[in-house]
């Protein structure tokens, strides 16, 4: 640690801090625009000068390190001042350079309330300008579906270059001219194709990238803020859902380092005008082939005629992507009581939850990559198929310290990885020790073997996974002070519904889906499912998709930002996702419509409220009531799946997800969602067109 004295106050700090973090650390406030403490240094909008005694000028403490610091005289700590009149004038006047070719905005512009401009002018800006010269004005520029943008706003700190270049990993934007003709640009004005673009709009500190798709919608002091958890992959980014009255206006991240640090992905962010469009807000009922709304009687009356003559054992019942824990424990007590145990969850049939919670976590933790040093990817995209985790594997592979491998179709992760190979020999390979990856792999320190879902979803899945657990437990991956066998799931409900037994003892997803096992099927919110041709269908769910066209009976459920859930992400970590409006019409939420469809069959379930219902989960799964805690799995469940073995098929691994943007109900209704998919595809529009 280093002693520096910072406003007459001795401090230590690590020697590798900048002036402004250890200003910080001493509680003083530095105003800064170019510098993010996820990004690299630029150093290039000098607001956040600091006077270091001795020194001639003041110094931009972003890019002034403690350890530059000289002593005094006599062997005294550095002196740094952030109040003298030396540094009040500095940043007065760099603030006065910034407005002088700023327009007069505020009125209209959509970063007004959020604006770091806006804010530091307050402290450091005057009323009036001493120049008179025309202000300079820059064309826009066209960066896809989802930022907006108003050049003549930028006061180029090209935060949006670093991270595009740093965190994306698409390096397509940067700075063109010098000099009062300095632009920031993308390279060839095309649709921007990140994942992670929407923070963009987080990071720009005024107004020259804002969202499209909010554009002019609400004021940030008129919106209702509420913490929760999203849901459109197995990472469990923190989020806040913004409100005006019933409506939700836009989706913003939470920082929270665990997980998704301060971003989220454009799914995340843009999803929601899904909420809004093709809603499921009323009962209905299949009469005549034909689709007629109903009342909750009605449709609960024509589910109770269909099972009372149905043998138990032939009733089922699948789980959907978004389906939080207290829904499908609700939906497989009710089965029991009908007399069966076939329930499953989507992409989940691989998996043993007997086995224990080791065999199906990302053990290594999200966090834990960052102490990884190489990794092996089998049959997963991360980029697609969870972008923030993707992002946290790209930073620790930027430091230089991890290395790569791939077994499945080629992609653009981002990184540099080694291409091992498309199917399962590469993989044996591998575990035989044959390929020159292994050697790496097995020298590694910290080794991650990452298991992707879609490796999983496959026939011979239950054998990938156990070879995939043998090759962590040959490479020392698996011991007291690292797990790294890691599975990524990508959907939210998956290692819910593993941890509560919802792929219980009876038939699996696949048999209960092939032609001639089932009379009766419960699909809560499962649309990527094929149910055979006179199977009766009962649909739970929020919007108009493939389940509800196939359905008998549709109950209307609530999405995920309408009612309080409880979501264990794909490392187990626990956690709630709030309430932050209400369900449209006469739609309830789906563990109301459970409990009270079990009423009308006779078979009452034992809980009358959300809150007796948690109670009920906690006792039978304790660990569910630890949120946001990660109840480690055991490293004899990864040896247990080591030792089950299988045969592979010869088969290559293919992609999980054919296109990012419409992988579940709610981003299939979702217009911009529809308009990012067809520029990724291809049908890349340009500024002139």
């Amino acid at each position: 640690m280093t002693k520096i004295i910072i406003d007459g106050k001795e401090i230590d700090v690590p020697p590798e801090y900048t002036l402004l973090q250890a200003c910080e650390a001493a509680g003083a406030e530095i105003p800064r625009f170019c510098y993010h403490e996820r990004l690299s240094i630029a150093g290039n909008c000098r607001m956040c000068l600091v006077e270091v005694k001795g020194g001639p000028k003041p110094v931009a403490s972003c890019a002034w390190g403690v350890r530059d610091c000289r002593p005094g005289p006599k062997g005294e700590p550095p002196e740094i001042s952030t109040r003298s009149p030396m540094v009040k004038k500095a940043r007065e006047g760099v603030m006065e350079f910034l407005l002088i070719n700023h327009p007069l905005d505020c009125p209209i512009c959509d970063q007004g309330g959020e604006c770091d401009l806006q804010d530091q002018a307050m402290g450091y800006g005057v009323d009036t300008s001493r120049y008179a010269e025309n202000k300079r004005a820059v064309e826009d520029k066209y960066l896809g579906a989802l930022v907006k943008t108003s050049m003549t706003r930028c006061i180029q700190c090209t935060r949006c270059v670093r991270f595009s270049a740093e965190v994306c990993g698409v390096p397509e934007m940067g700075a063109t001219g010098r000099g009062e003709d300095m632009e920031i640009t993308t390279y060839l004005e095309q649709a921007l194709s990140s994942e992670l673009q929407g923070n963009l709009v987080d990071i720009c500190p005024v107004g020259a990238l804002t969202s499209k798709p909010y554009a002019f919608a609400a004021r940030p002091w008129e919106l209702g803020k509420t913490q929760s958890i999203d849901v459109m992959d197995g990472v469990g980014s923190a989020i806040r859902v913004d409100t005006r009255g019933r409506e939700v206006m836009r989706i913003l991240p939470r920082i929270n380092d665990s997980v998704n640090e301060e971003w989220i992905s454009d799914k995340t962010r843009h999803v929601v005008d899904g909420l809004r469009t093709q809603r499921l807000d009323r009962p209905y009922v299949r009469e005549d082939g034909k689709l007629r709304p109903a009342t909750w009687p009605e449709a609960f009356k024509a589910i109770a005629a269909k099972l009372s003559r149905i043998d138990g054992k032939r009733i089922g019942a699948i789980a959907g992507d978004l389906a939080a824990v207290e829904e499908m424990y609700a939906l497989k007590d009710l089965l029991a009581k009908l007399g069966s145990t076939n329930v499953a969850v989507q992409g989940g049939d691989s998996f043993d939850a007997k086995l224990g919670r080791a065999s199906y976590l990302f053990n290594p933790t999200i966090a834990g990559i960052e102490q990884a040093d190489a990794i092996l990817i089998i049959g997963a995209n991360p980029r697609k198929e969870a972008a923030v985790l993707n992002a946290r594997i790209r930073k620790r592979w930027r430091s230089g310290q991890l290395k790569v491998g791939l077994v499945g179709p080629k992609a653009d992760l981002t990184y540099a990885y080694e291409h091992i190979g498309a199917g399962t020999d590469s993989l044996s390979d591998v575990a035989a020790g044959k390929h020159s990856f292994a050697t790496a792999f097995r020298n590694a320190k910290n080794p991650i073997v990452l298991v992707g879902a879609g490796a999983a979803a496959r026939h011979d899945g239950g054998a990938i996974l156990a070879l995939a657990a043998k090759i962590a437990m040959d490479v020392n991956a698996v011991r007291d002070d690292w797990n790294g066998f890691a599975v990524l799931h990508d959907t939210a409900s998956r290692v819910g519904a593993l941890d509560i037994g919802f792929n219980g003892t009876g038939l699996t997803g696949a048999q209960m889906t092939t032609f001639g096992t089932m009379d009766v099927m419960f699909l809560l919110g499962a649309d990527e499912v094929e149910v055979p041709e006179g199977v009766f269908t009962v649909y739970i769910g929020t919007h108009g998709d493939r389940g509800a066209h196939r359905a008998d009976v549709i109950l209307p459920g609530a999405a995920y930002t309408e009612k309080s859930g409880l979501y264990v992400n794909t490392e187990g970590r626990v956690q709630i996702a709030a309430r932050a409006s209400f369900p449209p019409g006469e739609a309830r939420e789906d563990w109301a419509i459970i409990r009270a469809l079990s009423d009308v069959l006779g078979r009452k379930l034992g809980y009358d409220s959300l809150a007796a219902l948690r109670a009920e989960i906690i006792k039978a799964v304790p660990h569910l009531g630890r949120i946001d805690q990660i109840e480690a799995g055991k490293i004899a469940d990864i040896k247990t799946l080591a030792g089950k073995g299988g045969s592979l098929e010869k088969a290559p691994f293919k992609p999980l997800i054919d296109d990012f943007y419409l992988t579940n109900p709610i981003a299939r209704a979702s217009a911009v969602m529809a308009e990012c998919s067809r520029l990724a595809s291809g049908q890349m529009l340009t500024a002139a067109e």
